[in-house]
Formats: C-alpha cells, sequence, structure tokens
C-alpha cells in the first residue's frame, strides 16, 4: 500500500493551496480517508477526515478554510486549503483506515488516531509566511 502526497509549498498569508493524495494497492472507496499535520515537537493531529460516501469533519480551527474531498474512481483525496495562516504551516500527512463497522470514520476530535490509523503518507510540508 501507497500514498503519495503533492501540492505542498511555501505561501503568504491569505493564500490557498489544494494538496493531493494517490493511494494505490487497496481498494479505495470504502476507506475512511483522512488528513493530519504535524509541526516540530507535536503530537500529529487531525485536520480532516472523509468517509466513503464523502461525508466529512472538521477541526475547529480550520472549519470553514479548508476542504477534504475524494474521488473513488481516481484513488485520489485532496484538501483544498484558502485563507492560510503562519499557525497552518506544518507538515501535512495523509492516511487511510481500513473498513471498521464498529469504529466507522471518525471525526478529527478522536482521542486515539494514532493507534488506528492503517497507512500514512510520507507528507508534504506548508510553510505560510506572514
Amino acid at each position: 500500500v501507497h500514498l503519495q502526497e503533492s501540492g505542498g509549498g511555501s505561501v503568504h498569508s491569505g493564500a490557498s493551496r489544494r494538496l493531493s493524495c494517490v493511494l494505490s494497492g487497496i481498494p479505495y472507496r470504502r476507506l475512511c480517508m483522512s488528513w493530519f499535520r504535524q509541526t516540530p515537537g507535536t503530537d500529529r493531529e487531525a485536520v480532516a477526515t472523509i468517509d466513503g460516501d464523502g461525508a466529512s469533519n472538521y477541526a475547529d480551527d480550520i472549519k470553514g478554510r479548508f476542504t477534504i474531498s475524494r474521488d473513488n474512481d481516481k484513488n485520489t483525496l485532496w484538501l483544498q486549503m484558502n485563507s492560510l495562516n503562519p499557525g497552518d504551516t506544518a507538515m501535512y500527512y495523509c492516511a487511510a483506515l481500513l473498513p471498521d463497522i464498529s469504529l466507522g470514520c471518525p471525526r478529527p476530535d478522536y482521542s486515539n488516531w494514532r493507534m488506528i490509523v492503517d497507512y500514512w503518507g510520507q507528507g508534504t510540508q506548508v510553510t505560510v509566511s506572514s
């Protein structure tokens, strides 16, 4: 299984950026997909999740600015990021969870994400300067 992110880079405050993640190696349609971000010295945090039917959830600090979406025919996940600010500077990771009837597709505030993610991408850096 391989997740390949792209789209990171350096931007100024107020700019937009779209991250992409392509998954290969397993069926994509039923996976719970998510975007995480991490800064040095902090825990990786979930910012957005989306289930196979397209239902999405967002962390409070990015709600209204970021949009997660997916194309099940292209095995692709996106994160559209608008109105970026320096606080959004981080390494961004896409992640996949295998189908789990009892767990479903957890919200970003789920407390045990690191224990349930099955596959991680390698990350793409987003740097926002003021």
